[in-house]
């Protein structure tokens, strides 16, 4: 969110904070209340407030897919040539996903830190060219390799990463991923987990 949308958000609080007062305000004037129910109340609607100035979620947001399951706002730019407006750095890595799958990650890898977890992350976002290297050093997957067709892989629309995880981190995945849309779908690749967001 840029600075603009951020005063915005300051500015609708604000005016909420100023009604909510006036109201209070004018409640209190007709009828007096105890000042713990007055605080709880202010707060509550203080709450309401903020929250009704927030978007959705990224957990929540749902998007139109293709036959493939892949969001039609990244079929129009194409595989491996996802803008880098478009993507979202995942944490304090130089690895970058589509936002919304990136959102969800740095959520669950701060939600297994949290549980004594740690996941690491080791690849990400492929531009086109980048696959046609992955694919030219480790062969294509369709032939033995660990490389899908460049212009197709899952990690060109930045719906895929590639997770460090040791035992324990692997089997604390397999348990919560799909709370946050990740799923493990490749066979022979348990670091491999892709992003599936809600459809509409």
């Amino acid at each position: 969110m840029g600075i603009e949308g951020v005063n915005q958000r300051i500015a609708d609080i604000q005016s909420r904070m100023i009604a909510m007062q006036t109201q209070q305000a004018a409640t209190t004037a007709t009828r007096p209340a105890t000042p713990n129910a007055s605080g709880a109340n202010f707060a509550s609607q203080l709450q309401s407030a903020v929250a009704s100035t927030q978007g959705t979620p990224a957990a929540e947001k749902t998007y139109k897919l293709n036959s493939k399951g892949v969001p039609e706002e990244l079929v129009a730019y194409g595989n491996g040539k996802i803008p880098d407006e478009a993507l979202t750095k995942v944490g304090e890595t130089g690895h970058k996903l589509w936002a919304p799958a990136a959102e969800n990650l740095n959520r669950m890898i701060e939600d297994a830190k949290r549980e004594g977890v740690k996941i690491g992350i080791t690849d990400s976002y492929r531009p086109y060219e980048e696959q046609v290297d992955v694919a030219r050093r480790k062969g294509l997957y369709s032939q033995g390799g660990l490389a899908a067709k460049p212009g197709t892989s899952e990690h060109g629309w930045g719906m895929a990463t590639d997770l460090d995880l040791n035992a324990k981190a692997l089997n604390w995945m397999r348990t919560h991923a799909k709370d946050y849309g990740f799923t493990e779908n490749v066979p022979r690749e348990s670091w491999h987990w892709a992003f599936r967001p809600k459809t509409t």
